[in-house]
């Protein structure tokens, strides 16, 4: 059984699922590496103009797989805290970085590094029992997958500070309020339709103004205005030149619906 699996539908949305549902989709270095590589191989291809990444089961995931860590501990390696800039960092940079808009479908619990990773989605879809838990502090460690980058972003620097280091989970009422989920579905059996819902919205718009507008929050979120002011003029150049903004502006004047082609 594939730890993860990579679906894309015609129409234009990737959806990666973790698929370790016995273990919570716990992240073992096999899951990592293939998530990496997936990631790497979704932001080359141009038919994939929107992303869900979700978890099989009752957990969206539960962060490291603490029986392959404990293991790499006792073997003495050095491997269980390499995995970091070998696996998470990566990771991290890429799904921060896709240049196409991520929709986490969050079921169930996501804890430690999966709760991260949903927290580097551009939309996060939960349900009644989605929850997450900054469980770093819980095991004497500190925060990984992007985690001091997404959590003040999205919470501010006060709460981001109790949830780290008091590590007590954030049901979905609270994290809905927190911004820490974007969209509350009324069940949890609607999480992963809407998610695909919102996704196929997205798969049909301007992906590469959706892109440079990811790359504009990015700069806009840590540097100076003069930082941002730099960014916005390339960003705004790139769409300028695009088929699809040429393309959205002649429908505008026509009052014609713009069809979107992500070029």
């Amino acid at each position: 059984m594939d730890d993860l699996l990579v679906e894309r539908t015609e129409t234009g949305v990737a959806i990666l699922t973790l698929n370790r549902p016995d273990a919570l989709n716990s992240l073992t270095d096999s899951l990592k590496v293939a998530l990496r590589d997936a990631l790497k191989d979704i932001a080359d291809d141009a038919s994939v103009r929107a992303v869900v990444l979700t978890g099989a089961g009752r957990a969206f995931c539960g962060g490291q797989d603490l029986r392959e860590h404990a293991s790499s501990l006792e073997a003495g390696t050095g491997a269980s805290l390499s995995t970091v800039t070998e696996h998470y960092n990566p990771i991290a940079t890429l799904l921060a970085g896709l240049p196409k808009p991520v929709v986490a479908a969050v079921n169930g619990m996501a804890a430690g590094a999966g709760a991260s990773l949903a927290l580097l989605a551009d939309f996060r879809v939960g349900g009644p029992k989605t929850a997450f838990l900054m469980a770093f502090a819980n095991v004497g460690l500190a925060g990984d997958t992007g985690v001091s980058w997404s959590l003040p972003r999205i919470v501010g620097h006060a709460k981001a500070t109790e949830l780290l280091l008091l590590a007590e989970p954030v049901k979905a009422e609270a994290a809905f309020a927190l911004g820490m989920l974007t969209r509350l579905a009324e069940s949890d059996e609607d999480v992963l339709p809407a998610a695909l819902e919102l996704a196929g919205r997205l798969a049909a718009g301007p992906t590469i103004a959706y892109a440079q507008i990811k790359r504009e929050l990015a700069a806009g979120g840590s540097g100076s205005l003069a930082d941002a002011l730099a960014v916005e003029a390339e960003a705004q150049a790139l769409c300028g030149h695009s088929a699809d903004h040429r393309n959205a502006t002649a429908a505008f004047v026509a009052k014609q619906k713009p069809v979107y082609e992500g070029r």
